[in-house]
């Protein structure tokens, strides 16, 4: 759980997307080393089916270690040159791609690819105990989404918290993928 500290709590997604980034960014490498290999161990026994994920970039939680524990196929994002829907390739090869991302190199199966997996890994920076996942704020992962697939936000233990704002385009999840292990909601 996120501490609040001094101060008064976030109250709006720009203030707590801006704390949230402050905690990501205090993290040591050897701290997020330690939660990227937690979180292999996290995903290990369980059944997720066909995964769609993310390569993280920067900060993020996870690794390619991560993807490769999801199994031989992973579904990964491809962003557009324009805020919208995902395009999506299976894991093979990664190339670089817009905003520093790497992004599978493979066949472009279009936007409604998540229509065929069992679960769907969302970065995020923050996940509410009530579903509510804070993203980076283009909107790009909501709306992708489609009804079906089990939805799990992957966070660091500390982003877990109780509240955060939410909006009625954002798409809720059912879970949280932490270091610790999943939590359900």
């Amino acid at each position: 759980m996120i501490d609040s500290g001094p101060g008064p709590t976030p109250e709006t997604k720009a203030e707590w997307r801006t704390r949230l980034r402050r905690g990501r960014a205090a993290m040591s490498d050897g701290a997020r080393a330690a939660a990227a290999a937690s979180l292999v161990r996290a995903v290990s026994g369980l059944d997720l089916g066909v995964v769609a994920a993310y390569v993280p970039v920067g900060s993020e939680p996870g690794s390619i270690e991560l993807l490769d524990a999801l199994g031989p196929q992973v579904l990964l994002p491809v962003t557009p040159p324009e805020p919208g829907p995902l395009n999506w390739a299976w894991s093979g090869s990664l190339a670089p791609g817009p905003f520093g991302l790497l992004e599978p190199a493979g066949p472009r199966l279009g936007t409604n690819a998540l229509a065929s997996v069992d679960t769907v890994l969302l970065p995020a920076l923050g996940v509410s105990r009530a579903g509510v996942r804070l993203g980076r704020g283009a909107g790009y992962y909501d709306r992708s989404l489609v009804p079906g697939p089990r939805l799990i936000a992957v966070v660091y233990d500390h982003e877990l918290v109780d509240f955060l704002p939410s909006e009625t385009t954002d798409v809720p999840v059912g879970a949280a993928l932490t270091p610790s292990g999943l939590v359900e909601f």
